[in-house]
């Protein structure tokens, strides 16, 4: 009896799904950047409105986060706390959002969420970022306080582009993205909470979307 004759196209494409799968970790969720980008985007005017407030007025004639930028060293020691706890709450509701997206992907999906792969692409992210976190810590307190979100963006963007090799390809752009927005936003020091919005909010936004449009939609 004669066996069915194979598909050799489909061999391939079943193949190069195979060791996509065991290389690249891709129950990463575009939904996930979304959301991220949404509460980026919220932080981002609570912030505005925090700043506002705790600058009403002064002789400089600014207020918010222009006056911040001028701030001596004590004003800014004593709104520290604040600041970290909007920074701190802002990462841990996007990680809640992430997680909550990529965990449903991969069950959807059938695959492991905390594999060896994904531990992996955890490591190549949390390196840069406590790094970067810990290096613009020092820049508010020294007092250059215009270079703090520029050094988030640059340090981000390393962040996603060491561990882009992970994941998704568009992991890559995104951190190309955030990098030059960095770099950008030395030359535009007053615009800090614009390109902290543009960058983590919009950023994400719409690289979410591109991945959600392109590996996720067919199959919702």
């Amino acid at each position: 009896m004669m066996q069915p004759a194979t598909d050799p196209l489909a061999q391939l494409t079943e193949i190069r799904a195979i060791m996509e799968r065991s290389s690249r970790f891709i129950s990463l969720s575009g939904l996930s950047g979304v959301g991220a980008g949404v509460v980026a985007l919220a932080g981002a005017g609570l912030g505005h409105w925090f700043l506002l407030r705790w600058f009403p007025s002064s002789s400089y004639g600014t207020v918010g986060y222009l006056r911040l930028l001028q701030s001596t060293e004590s004003e800014r020691l004593l709104v520290l706390p604040y600041l970290l706890g909007f920074a701190l709450g802002i990462i841990a509701v996007a990680l809640v959002v992430a997680t909550f997206f990529t965990v449903r992907r991969a069950r959807q999906a059938g695959l492991p969420v905390w594999s060896a792969l994904g531990r992996r692409l955890a490591i190549s992210l949390a390196i840069p970022l406590v790094a970067g976190g810990l290096f613009c810590l020092a820049l508010y307190v020294r007092g250059a306080v215009s270079l703090v979100v520029p050094g988030l963006l640059t340090f981000y963007g390393l962040a996603l582009l060491n561990g882009s090799k992970y994941t998704l390809e568009e992991i890559r752009w995104l951190g190309l993205t955030q990098i030059v927005l960095g770099l950008v936003a030395v030359l535009l020091p007053g615009f800090g909470l614009a390109f902290f919005a543009l960058g983590f909010g919009f950023g994400h936004i719409l690289y979410g979307l591109l991945m959600y449009n392109r590996y996720e939609r067919k199959q919702a």
